[in-house]
């Protein structure tokens, strides 16, 4: 089922999520509803909390994307455990419809975390991959990629994303 995707402010992107204990048949569903939701906006990448469910869940698909290796992750409680090398990408965000900014990542990115059948998995993420993964991870923890930007940076993509949210409420 596709869900409404939040958009910023709203308090749930801003707080980090909660850690799953049980994967039950409510949080499978909810991976089901994330995929169905992400391909509707058709993103790479969604985190529970940009459908308001504050659970520490992302979903990444990057088939849709040109010239990246295809990838499909379901990652539950993630979190990094080594990484390397930096890379600036101009990401977008479902949550920040019409916007998007500059930010450095690393580069490559191990990651630890439970797959959907509940099992510890490991994964090495490179490139866009790992853009997405850091991406989504940072909304897990109420981050936003706004909040990767410092100064006149930050103070320039709050101005223009409050102008697309004027432009699209006149349309």
């Amino acid at each position: 089922m596709v869900r409404e995707i939040v958009t910023y402010p709203a308090e749930v992107l801003k707080k980090p999520t909660l850690e799953v204990s049980d994967i039950d048949r409510e949080v499978k569903s909810l991976i089901k509803d994330m995929f169905d939701t992400m391909y509707n906006a058709e993103g790479v990448g969604l985190a529970a909390n940009q459908i308001g469910v504050p659970l520490s869940v992302m979903v990444i698909d990057t088939t849709p994307k040109e010239d990246v290796p295809d990838l499909k992750l379901v990652l539950i409680n993630p979190e990094v455990i080594a990484s390397e090398g930096k890379q600036k990408y101009k990401e977008g965000c479902l949550s920040f419809p019409g916007l998007s900014v500059e930010v450095e990542r690393a580069k490559r990115v191990k990651v630890r975390a439970l797959n959907e059948h509940g099992e510890p998995v490991e994964v090495v993420l490179e490139d866009f991959p790992a853009i997405v993964f850091q991406h989504e991870l940072d909304h897990l923890k109420g981050i936003t990629f706004i909040d990767r930007l410092k100064g006149w940076r930050r103070r320039l993509a709050l101005e223009k994303y409050r102008k697309l949210q004027k432009e699209a409420e006149r349309v």
